[in-house]
């Protein structure tokens, strides 16, 4: 089966056959194209429709997505965006591996086409010239021979006519011999050309054109086989994102099997729990008394709570309900605004030296002076609503219930230690690099980085100041909540078993006109814990045995108490490592000790001392 031998009288036919091939690969090629746009666009629109459900950043939809419903929504958005990286790699890869390619095989099939062509229709020229060329000494022979018997007849015309002369008749006779001359010098021109026709004949019908038409037969074949080849791309292209469709598929389920509604239901309790215990039973108020009304209404302390037990913060407060007191004038009455922040770590660590004074307790104020200035002064937030409307807060989240207030003061105390280790880390990588200054001058001045690190030395300081001033308003608040209160009184239960009269005096004082228990009393028993801790701590004045030495790097006048005033380049023996709040604590002598800001010397820590670190 061959175009050549079996079309070869459909030259233009099969043009334009061939012509169809090409431009039915080019409507392919333009379907791929629509497809890959229509790809591009659904994975754009996929991945607009992800950013659009995505939570914003530092914004209130942000914290909803701590629970395990919203993570698993999370999760399926982040899915659905490698979803649509997915379109997008099949747009590319039908881009470059179809699209691309059959575009540049059309361009070569175009070139080859129009060269076969051009060699057709040149064969065709060449045939066309032949067979005009025979047909021109066909009709000379033709015209010669019809002279020749012309001049035959009129010479025997003049032959035979008497009247004729001889000359005459000699002339006719030369006429007729020339004319039958030229008659047989055209038939052998005629024979020659019609033998040269017939052979170019042949080889145009049987050679040159079953070639040209083998060629386009081929061209055509590749046409279709290069066809067949990029269906089948076409297919495989899809089938190779599959899997990892699949996968995103399979992580969509994944996310939502992880959903825990019961891990949500807890979340909810931590996001809203106030702390607070629920309201007791309102007791019978009986107005038919009216002296005792009268008691009752004059008197700040609680007459019906004499010879009851103890009543704790915890307990069932009585009188009016939780709900029911206005949030500002119960957030006043639960935080102490006369309790002051923890000293800053200049005189934090160094008061907890066992040679200096204990810290007198604060002196408690009554209740009613307590009431009577909340009811000249203006409180530090009005209610809960301007929080809401996006009100600042205090610095130690009074504003907030007792539970909530010890998650933000817990989170601001972490954050604050990540500050400070990364101040720390800083710190410590300056301090290497000034040493490879100090070993290899040529480096650099070892002397270039001595301000950075008296400022980091400075922010760490700050740092930790803010931390132990958090740290005292997190003590203050676990010191009230119930749960905590409670530890805290089986702590101390010794100590409060020897003062039950004088307690349930306090207690009695401190119940507030509307039946609530204010938290003097949870911060006395917290007082009282951190004293005996404080007392059990330094009962031992055995001297410490030194870990290693230090030298001061910077001098130092240790005004606050507990502190030791250095000087630059002066050597010590370090009896207790930095625990983290910035003081190491050294010695000079036998009897001369103090702390000094860790910042300010070089620690050389003895390996072999009974807990000394390696770092040195």
């Amino acid at each position: 089966m061959s175009w050549g031998t079996e079309l070869w009288d459909q030259f233009e036919n099969l043009e334009k056959h061939t012509q169809w091939g090409i431009d039915f690969l080019e409507k392919y090629i333009k379907f791929v194209k629509e497809r890959t746009e229509i790809e591009i666009n659904y994975a754009k629109q996929l991945r607009n429709l992800s950013k659009k459900y995505q939570p914003k950043k530092n914004s209130k939809e942000e914290e909803e997505y701590k629970y395990t419903s919203c993570k698993a929504f999370q999760t399926t958005l982040t899915e659905m965006t490698d979803y649509a990286g997915q379109h997008e790699v099949i747009s590319e890869n039908m881009t470059l591996q179809i699209t691309a390619e059959l575009t540049r095989f059309v361009q070569e099939m175009k070139q080859e086409k129009k060269s076969h062509f051009h060699d057709g229709r040149k064969a065709q020229q060449h045939i066309e010239t032949c067979w005009k060329h025979l047909e021109a000494s066909k009709r000379r022979f033709e015209r010669d021979c019809k002279e020749a018997d012309r001049a035959q007849q009129y010479f025997e015309k003049m032959d035979a006519d008497i009247n004729v002369t001889k000359a005459d008749v000699e002339k006719a006779r030369q006429q007729a011999q020339a004319r039958n001359q030229m008659a047989d010098d055209s038939k052998s021109d005629y024979s020659s050309t019609l033998q040269k026709f017939n052979v170019e004949q042949h080889e145009h019908y049987y050679t040159h054109i079953p070639h040209i038409f083998q060629k386009l037969q081929e061209m055509e074949e590749k046409r279709i086989v290069r066809l067949c080849e990029s269906l089948k791309i076409y297919a495989e292209v899809d089938r190779q994102v599959v899997p990892i469709i699949g996968k995103c598929l399979d992580g969509i389920t994944k996310a939502a099997e992880s959903i825990d509604q019961t891990h949500d239901s807890q979340l909810v309790i931590d996001a809203f729990k106030s702390g607070f215990e629920p309201p007791g039973d309102v007791e019978f108020e009986d107005f038919s008394q009216p002296m005792k009304r009268t008691i009752s209404e004059s008197s700040l302390s609680n007459s019906r709570s004499d010879g009851k037990p103890e009543v704790k913060f915890g307990s069932k407060s009585k009188g009016k309900l939780w709900p029911f007191i206005k949030k500002n004038k119960l957030m006043s009455l639960l935080t102490s605004p006369h309790q002051p922040p923890p000293p800053p770590p200049a005189s934090a660590s160094p008061s907890a030296v066992p040679n200096g004074p204990q810290s007198p307790k604060q002196q408690k104020e009554p209740l009613s002076h307590r009431l009577n200035e909340f009811m000249i002064s203006k409180p530090k937030i009005h209610c809960f609503r301007s929080l809401k409307r996006g009100g600042a807060g205090p610095e130690d989240f009074s504003n907030l219930p007792p539970e909530q207030r010890r998650k933000k003061l817990q989170q601001k105390v972490d954050d604050l230690n990540k500050d400070i280790q990364k101040e720390i880390d800083q710190r410590d990588a300056l301090t290497k690099m000034k040493d490879v200054y100090i070993k290899n001058p040529q480096m650099g001045d070892p002397a270039s980085v001595d301000q950075k690190l008296a400022e980091l030395g400075h922010n760490i300081e700050k740092l930790q100041q803010e931390v132990q001033k958090f740290q005292g308003w997190l003590a203050e608040v676990e010191g009230r909540l119930p749960a905590r209160n409670e530890a805290l009184r089986r702590q101390s239960g010794a100590y409060e078993s020897q003062n039950t009269s004088a307690v349930s005096n306090c207690a009695q004082d401190r119940e507030s006109p509307d039946g609530s228990y204010t938290e003097e009393q949870s911060q006395e028993n917290e007082v009282k814990v951190m004293t005996t801790d404080f007392d059990d701590e330094f009962d031992d004045e055995e001297p410490l045995p030194s870990i290693g030495t230090c030298k001061a790097l910077y001098s130092f006048e240790g005004h606050n108490e507990g502190t030791i005033s250095v000087t630059e380049g002066e050597v010590f023996h370090v009896i207790e490592e930095d625990k983290g709040d910035g003081w190491t604590r050294v010695r000079r002598n036998e009897d001369e000790e103090g702390y000094v800001p860790t910042s300010y010397v070089e620690v050389y820590l003895d390996r072999n001392a009974k807990g000394a670190m390696t770092y040195i």
